[in-house]
């Protein structure tokens, strides 16, 4: 029996090919979240990468989904893209205090994505896992690095990542390294490789073996499992397509 829960989604929730495609024609803008939190159990936000949000947009997410939706949230870039992650202190504090506390139970793992062209460095990254607070408002708070350079398949990442009960994120693409690690008590994976010429993205088999895959994953606790870049018109089809095949919302 499977111990943790398996949410699916894809990344953010504003993008023009999915209207007429994933959401009805004729939905207003306003409500797609609203939509596609219904039809999805997770999603990545990934306008937090660029920019900032204020306390009251954090609030509206909130208000706008429904009990058992989650989001996770992708870190600011000012907090990873650069030479000495020990001097991220201040980037990290802001992106955290913007009001991510505010979705209450709806707050998932946090994505801090590393650019393909950071390698791994034993002291950099422990200095940055000194900076990731377990806890924010009283919020319990799960971390994920996603990293993107083939140095970071050692142990003594591994070990580091372990040591912080932070998840490495499983890529599926063609570049980045496929890292299936169980360092934390939860799995995040971004699946990276839907196609235009599949109805859902992937075929039958590909997504088939995910869910086999996001089963076994589960058995060490939650999963999530986003759809993101490939074909991306394609993306809300396979994450629901996924969704049906683990039983439905």
């Amino acid at each position: 029996m499977a111990k943790g829960r398996i949410y699916s989604g894809i990344g953010g929730w504003t993008f023009e090919p999915w209207r007429g495609v994933f959401y009805p024609k004729g939905l207003v803008q306003r409500r797609e979240l609203e939509y596609a939190s219904r039809a999805l159990t997770s999603i990545e936000i990934n306008g937090t990468y660029y920019s900032s949000f204020k306390e009251p947009s954090w609030m509206k997410w909130h208000a706008e989904t429904p009990e058992g939706f989650v989001f996770s949230v992708k870190a600011s870039r000012y907090c990873t893209n650069r030479k000495q992650l020990a001097a991220a202190a201040e980037s990290i504090q802001r992106f955290l205090g913007q009001g991510l506390h505010l979705l209450g139970a709806r707050l998932g793992p946090i994505n801090w994505q590393f650019m393909e062209t950071k390698k791994f460095d034993a002291e950099d990254m422990a200095d940055f896992f000194k900076l990731l607070p377990k806890d924010i408002e009283g919020l319990p708070l799960r971390h994920a690095l996603e990293v993107r350079h083939p140095s970071f398949q050692d142990k003594a990442f591994y070990d580091l990542a372990r040591k912080h009960n932070a998840a490495i994120v499983y890529a599926d693409h063609e570049r980045f390294p496929r890292i299936d690690e169980p360092t934390a008590d939860f799995t995040y994976a971004r699946l990276m490789q839907s196609r235009e010429e599949e109805e859902a993205g992937y075929g039958a088999k590909d997504l088939d073996a995910w869910v086999k895959q996001a089963k076994t994953w589960a058995k060490k606790g939650d999963v999530y499992a986003y759809f993101i870049s490939g074909a991306k018109v394609k993306n809300p089809a396979a994450a629901t397509a996924f969704i049906e095949r683990l039983g439905g919302k």
